[in-house]
């Protein structure tokens, strides 16, 4: 126990020795380095350019510790951007698969459009006055009429599908009751089945489809055309696409832009030709059957008395030989 505690009066005074020794050294430094005087400037870089090249391999650690951060950094930058690249990449799939399906429809499409229309279905554009429909009527009047040649039934248009058909004819404006309207039947066709239905308007802006033969064989996005069946509408006008409703439902998504009806125009659709004799497409008149089987009957004829009179003649120089 008295050495330990001779041990504690010895370190004692010495730690406070060492303490005022190096806050002398300390100051000393201080006022070498603070000394503004040429003489001492000279010493200070003497000082420096001998002592400071030998310091090198204090600093190799404090300089691989930088460089560490630096790589550490560096890495942590390119682990951000491989982050980034991946989000872009599963985006540009995304993309690069919406591209494809849009460049497989409008190979459709563009087959498509080498269908022609009647040369004979012409229109006349006319300019929507204002909306005369109400909660349960939706209807649109235009500004032309009886006197521009309108008549009722005439399918209307916009410059993207159809919008409607001719109700209502005044002479000089006309009224279109738009597929919507809850008394608007039209026939209408789904290409992509095969397949006829009955586009019925509800007074929503998606009408129903019905009459359906086979609903399971529709998808979404098929195309909806008019069929021309009853020769209410000419046939190949595009009606929309096909979507399934809340109230599961096959509904049509129009496209014709109900939010935008500025101009419409109508179609001028001519009567088909009426076909009074059917039997004329099946088989020729029955009096031309009669008659040409009589004139196939006596060229027979005709045919056999020549044979028979030329056997005779051979017979007959025979004998004279």
């Amino acid at each position: 126990m008295a050495r330990n505690r001779d041990d504690q009066d010895y370190i004692g005074p010495l730690r406070r020795l060492g303490v005022a020794v190096l806050a002398l050294l300390l100051l000393l430094s201080f006022l070498f380095w603070r000394i503004d005087n040429p003489r001492m400037e000279r010493l200070r870089s003497a000082l420096v350019d001998r002592v400071v090249p030998s310091f090198d391999w204090m600093m190799a650690p404090v300089t691989k510790l930088t460089d560490m951060i630096e790589s550490f950094q560096s890495y942590t930058r390119i682990y951000e951007q491989n982050q980034e690249l991946r989000r872009e990449l599963q985006q540009m799939k995304a993309w690069k698969e919406a591209a494809v399906q849009l460049e497989q429809q409008n190979a459709k499409l563009l087959a498509q459009n080498k269908v022609r229309l009647d040369p004979k279905l012409t229109s006349v554009s006319g300019r929507v006055l204002a909306d005369s429909g109400s909660p349960f009527r939706k209807s649109v009047l235009l500004n032309v009429g009886s006197r521009d040649g309108i008549v009722d039934g005439w399918a209307t248009m916009d410059g993207l599908g159809l919008v409607g058909r001719i109700s209502g004819v005044g002479k000089s404006t006309s009224r279109v009751l738009l597929l919507t309207d809850a008394s608007s039947r039209i026939p209408v066709s789904i290409p992509a089945s095969g397949q006829n239905a009955i586009l019925a308007g509800d007074n929503s802006p998606y009408p129903v489809i019905d009459f359906l033969e086979h609903p399971d064989r529709v998808r979404p996005g098929d195309r909806v055309i008019s069929s021309g069946d009853g020769g209410v509408f000419p046939a190949g006008l595009l009606v929309g696409q096909v979507f399934q409703g809340t109230d599961k439902r096959l509904r049509v998504r129009l496209s014709a832009d109900y939010e935008r009806l500025d101009f419409l125009r109508v179609l001028r659709s001519h009567p088909a030709e009426q076909i009074s004799n059917g039997g004329g497409l099946i088989a020729p008149n029955p009096s031309q059957i009669e008659k040409e089987a009589a004139e196939k009957a006596r060229a027979e004829a005709a045919m056999g008395a020549i044979e028979t009179d030329d056997g005779s003649g051979d017979g007959t120089s025979g004998s004279g030989q």
